[in-house]
């Protein structure tokens, strides 16, 4: 459980590990202007478009076998990322890196609900998933602070390059394989790709704002839905999607990482409003991270005694009020700081909950309902990060602060209201 929890967290944190560290990393491989975008969503562009690909993946080919091979795809990245001279070497580094995230993340996340054998130990790993890929979000920013003030930047490649090696020898040594048999059906590879520029071009759009990029995004996913219904090996089996908790589970994942996306909003704000350092902005953010793990221990006695979809509300109304607090007086640290404890706090909920929704149905489709899970987590974080960044830039900083808020809230009463159904039965 351990050394899949620890795929989830270093995938998830390599989204956010290079925002505070990105100005050095440009100006440190002469980067020309307007390069920063790609660069900075070149890894969540292949992470959270591969991530179909990647569980259907691991169905044909076998869950632990793909994490083994994205391992050493993983590691490829990081070392070309680490020493990279040039902005077309770094960028390739990145995506090859989020195209790695892609396929392991949903093979651990299944081999993790195998290995469960009753609910009340399902509903802890499930927590040390959540806890992991929740922290690893806010702790990027931190890592990345960190790493600015004590040295270059590649320090953080060069460690990644190393936690990679003892992933693959924890895998190896500690997670089994799998004992049911492989899916034989083809890959579909017309429809993956067509989902997957559907989903690489919605996650470029919003994050640079392009209406041209979005249309296309559009456009791909119109064709992919046309492709999908017509082939015999769909990536996205409509009986999969008809399942009720699987909808609520991703539909709730998108709201938890959109909410809390305003955490880039507010390390943007620290240092050029407020003039504070890289470090001191996510030390700000620190509380955040800490504060995930108690959140998602509480969830997960919680998810065996109360639905799931309650759970998830509370903690999206914990989130709706970290976020609005501190536009009390944003200026106090202290404020800021407590009320990032209580975002996280919200966040360890929310996600455990919408993590046990999603991934709690048959055995079979276990891997495309966590690839689904984590592709709506990742379109929720750039479309989020985009939303708010471009209210900010249109109005100010607070304004779009406020609307992340009033969002989480918004959520949290529709999950609170819905009915519960049933678990999926056991396999």
């Amino acid at each position: 459980m351990v050394a899949l929890c620890l795929i989830q967290f270093v995938d998830v944190m390599g989204v956010t590990v290079v925002v505070t560290t990105l100005p050095a990393m440009l100006r440190d491989v002469d980067a020309a202007p307007g390069d920063d975008a790609i660069v900075a969503t070149g890894y969540a562009m292949f992470f959270g478009g591969l991530l179909m690909f990647g569980a259907r993946l691991g169905d044909r080919l076998g869950h632990r076998r793909c994490i083994l091979g994205s391992l050493v795809a993983f590691a490829a990245g990081t070392l070309l990322t680490a020493t990279a001279g040039s902005t077309l070497t770094l960028t390739a580094g990145r995506c090859l890196q989020g195209a790695a995230a892609a396929v392991a993340v949903p093979s651990a996340l299944r081999l993790l609900t195998a290995v469960a054998r009753d609910e009340r130990q399902r509903a802890r790993a499930v927590a040390a998933w959540s806890a992991a890929g929740a922290a690893a979000g806010a702790s990027g920013f931190v890592v990345g602070g960190l790493v600015s003030a004590a040295g270059s930047w590649r320090l953080i490649f060069w460690g990644l390059l190393v936690v990679s090696a003892v992933l693959a020898v924890a895998v190896v040594r500690f997670v089994p394989a799998e004992r049911s048999a492989r899916d034989g059906r083809p890959l579909n590879l017309t429809g993956s790709l067509l989902l997957t520029a559907a989903v690489m071009l919605a996650v470029v759009g919003a994050a640079v704002t392009g209406p041209l990029l979005l249309g296309g995004a559009v456009c791909a996913a119109v064709l992919f839905v046309v492709a999908d219904r017509r082939s015999a090996a769909p990536v996205l089996p409509p009986d999969v999607l008809r399942l009720t908790r699987l909808r609520r589970g991703a539909g709730g994942a998108f709201f938890n990482t959109a909410t809390t996306a305003v955490a880039t909003l507010i390390t943007i704000y620290l240092q050029t409003d407020l003039g504070r350092t890289p470090l001191a902005a996510a030390a700000t953010l620190l509380p955040l991270s800490v504060a995930v793990i108690p959140g998602s221990a509480v969830a997960a006695r919680l998810i065996v005694r109360r639905p799931a979809e309650r759970v998830a509300a509370y903690g999206l109304a914990l989130i709706a009020l970290g976020v609005a607090v501190p536009l009390l007086d944003p200026r106090q640290p202290i404020l800021l700081a407590a009320s990032m404890a209580v975002v996280g706090l919200g966040l360890g909920l929310a996600s455990v909950a919408t993590t046990s929704l999603a991934t709690d149905v048959p055995e079979g489709p276990r891997a495309t309902a966590a690839g689904i899970a984590n592709t709506t987590a990742q379109l929720g974080t750039a479309i989020g990060t985009a939303a708010l960044l471009l209210l900010a830039d249109a109005t100010t900083s607070l304004l779009a602060w406020g609307l992340a808020a009033v969002t989480a809230v918004a959520a949290a009463v529709v999950l609170g209201r819905l009915r519960p159904v049933g678990a999926a039965p056991a396999s």
